[in-house]
């Protein structure tokens, strides 16, 4: 005898969404997005160099020479507590803070396939505004520009050009290139014109006595 298959319970379809709905609801990071994400991966990847990190040392100097990663070593015994400064990229405060003892600096974070990078619009105010505030703080901003796809140390520090600086930030002033200018003077970020990020470590962590070698 032939079993009669059991009615199937009907269901209502499902309310029909605007394609714009389907996009928006799908697409979940936009390219700004991923060029954010992108630069907050750069700047953990230098926070976990400052703060002294091992691992964080061995993984920006692992195409390095043993001589660059000794230098950048040195970061691990003199660290700096690193924070993510509040309003990021805006009035003068820069991407990051570094504090130790003797010495602190806001960082701004910048990464690229070019070598260079030209400042102009928000940048330009981002720059103006480090400037201004190194200026009434008696700070050294400085610039982390990371170069993507290099091998090596990817990484070179500039400095922002400040005229009241003292003691120990006056003398590692005279060391680190400040920002190189366009032939109208306007400051540029040139890779190949940095100083490299293992140099700058053993330069900021030279010794316990605030003595800098040369």
């Amino acid at each position: 005898m032939k079993r009669e298959r059991a009615p199937i319970p009907h269901e209502s379809n499902p309310p029909h969404l605007p394609y714009s709905s389907v996009i928006q609801s799908t697409s979940l990071c936009t390219p700004a997005c991923h060029g954010s994400a992108v630069g907050k991966q750069y700047e953990r990847e230098l926070r976990q160099v400052l703060i002294g990190s091992p691992d964080g040392v061995r993984a920006v100097t692992r195409s390095c020479t043993t001589e660059e990663r000794i230098e950048a070593m040195k970061v691990v015994e003199r660290p700096f507590l690193v924070l993510r400064a509040a309003g990021s990229g805006t009035a003068g405060v820069g991407d990051l803070l570094a504090i130790r003892g003797d010495i602190s600096f806001p960082i701004e974070v910048k990464s690229s396939a070019p070598e260079v990078i030209y400042l102009s619009g928000r940048t330009f105010e981002q720059y103006e505004s480090m400037r201004i505030e190194g200026e009434r703080c008696g700070l050294m901003p400085i610039y982390a520009h990371r170069l993507k796809g290099q091998r090596g140390d990817s990484w070179r520090i500039f400095r922002v050009e400040t005229e009241n600086l003292r003691g120990r930030l006056r003398s590692l002033a005279i060391r680190i290139p400040s920002l190189p200018r366009t032939g109208k003077g306007r400051p540029h970020l040139d890779w190949k014109k940095g100083m490299p990020l293992h140099r700058f470590l053993s330069l900021v962590c030279a010794d316990r006595n605030g003595s800098i070698s040369t």
